[in-house]
Formats: C-alpha cells, sequence, structure tokens
C-alpha cells in the first residue's frame, strides 16, 4: 500500500522539520528578534508568530493524517485525507516562505 508508505514519510519528515525549528528558535528568539523589533518589522515578526502556530496545528494534525490514509482502501474516495494532506501542505508552503523572507530581513548567516 503505497499511500500508507508515504503517509510515514510525511509523517516523520514533517515531525523532523518542526524539531528543527524549535532547534533553531531559541537563537532566533533572543539574538535577532529583539533587532527586528527595534527596526519596527512588525508585520513580519505578525507572520512569523502566524507561522509558529500554524506548525504547531500541523503537529497535532498528523495522528489523524497518518490514520486516515493508514485506513484508506483503494477504491475508497473520502474527501478527508485529501483535506488534510492540503491543510499540511499549505503550513510547509507558508513556513518555507515566512523563513525565506525572515532570512532575507536579517540578512544571510545572521
Amino acid at each position: 500500500m503505497p499511500c500508507a508508505s508515504f503517509a510515514n514519510a510525511i509523517v516523520v519528515l514533517y515531525a523532523a522539520s518542526a524539531l528543527l525549528g524549535a532547534v533553531l528558535y531559541l537563537p532566533f528568539r533572543v539574538d535577532i528578534r529583539p533587532d527586528l523589533e527595534r527596526a519596527g518589522h512588525w508585520r513580519a515578526l505578525g507572520f512569523f508568530d502566524l507561522k509558529e502556530h500554524f506548525v504547531a496545528i500541523g503537529l497535532a494534525l498528523l495522528p489523524a493524517y497518518w490514520v486516515c490514509w493508514q485506513q484508506r482502501r483503494g477504491d475508497e474516495r473520502s474527501p478527508t485525507p485529501a483535506a488534510l494532506t492540503l491543510i499540511l501542505a499549505f503550513i510547509v508552503w507558508w513556513s518555507f516562505l515566512i523563513g525565506h523572507a525572515m532570512n532575507n530581513i536579517t540578512g544571510f548567516g545572521r
């Protein structure tokens, strides 16, 4: 069942990227965020905070995502697995774009 193995990979990779983001969060919070606040980048910081909330929601959705794809039959047409996939895809792309924008604001290697 290839759907189940893809679901396993997505759950592991999403959790791993969230864990790496959590590791990088403390240096950002301590070193970079105060500079952005002093510079008045409130909109960018708000988008970054929204990204954090989205990633947490995505982590909470992972068990439901995994169960939906594990129990899916080949001929079954349930909209739930597709909806959860779209939600997770949106969260991943939002996180990528906001992270990229924050890196552009702060400068590479800061």
